[in-house]
């Protein structure tokens, strides 16, 4: 890449709150409106009159069935949120980079999606993840951190490049449950975006959030993509729970379209190291 194409990179992100705001002004034009920011004028959706055409509607403190947690509403407006941020590729630590059709993404994962849904929205066939399973140790989160790097450094801890606190999720941590749905929220949300129309994500997990990432999938991929809890057999005695060693772990596995997806086989069992790829 020469210097001239680095310098027509995009460094920011689209506005997926612009997007969504536009894809609902094709159906309902008239719902679109103008009001007065402290920075000018803004486009944006009129609700009153969006309710008007949808007729009854869940809101307020009226009963429905749902599925929240304390940060919810933050989570779901992290992966709409844009970032100053672009990828440049390292040309000394590639390999065959003119005709590698492969790319080894090394940054924060959400960033990382934000900025491969510029270029590849409704492209990707196939994901798969292996998320932090939360059991106290292996998921590392973000605290709110508004001291100084070297304030922190003084009471311990970690700290990335921005200066947040990187935080063990202990169970006594009243947050336990909420921060890793906070954490896997967005990125779901920006990985079904990726998705074609006949795409399938699997997603490993274990027992202690498989129950909370069967809600947040349904509600993010539509409970009607769900395809199945794919059991694999693990290293025997590699879980180990406090009463109970178990020898299976979860791959849950939804589409972004189920009626465009056909699979070969009904009955499928994944054994230990055995790559997707392979099934």
């Amino acid at each position: 890449m020469t210097d001239n194409e680095y310098e027509r990179v995009v460094t920011s992100t689209s506005d997926i709150t612009e997007e969504n705001i536009a894809k609902i002004a094709e159906l309902f034009p008239d719902v679109v409106t103008e009001v007065e920011k402290t920075d000018g004028m803004a486009t944006v959706i009129d609700f009153d009159v969006l309710k008007a055409k949808l007729g009854d509607v869940a809101e307020g403190m009226r009963e429905r069935y749902q599925f929240t947690w304390p940060g919810k509403r933050a989570a779901k407006a992290e992966a709409r949120i844009p970032i100053d941020k672009t990828m440049r590729p390292v040309l000394e630590r590639s390999k065959d980079w003119d005709v590698t059709q492969n790319l080894y993404i090394e940054g924060d994962n959400l960033d990382a999606l934000k900025i491969l849904r510029e270029t590849y929205a409704g492209k990707v066939k196939l994901i798969y993840i292996d998320p932090p399973y939360n059991t106290g140790h292996d998921f590392i989160y973000k605290d709110d951190f508004r001291k100084t790097a070297a304030e922190g450094r003084a009471e311990n801890g970690d700290f990335d490049d921005e200066g947040a606190r990187l935080v063990t999720n202990l169970e006594t941590n009243g947050r336990f449950h909420s921060d890793w749905c906070s954490m896997i929220y967005p990125r779901l949300l920006l990985a079904r975006d990726l998705l074609t129309d006949d795409g399938v994500i699997f997603i490993s997990i274990d027992d202690g959030e498989q129950a909370n990432l069967r809600k947040i999938c349904d509600e993010v991929f539509g409970s009607g993509n769900f395809v199945a809890n794919l059991i694999w057999k693990s290293t025997p005695g590699s879980n180990t729970g406090t009463m109970i060693k178990t020898v299976t772990e979860t791959v849950m596995t939804y589409c972004k379209n189920i009626s465009s997806v056909q699979f070969e086989t009904t009955r499928c069992l994944i054994e230990s190291a055995t790559p997707l790829s392979d099934l």
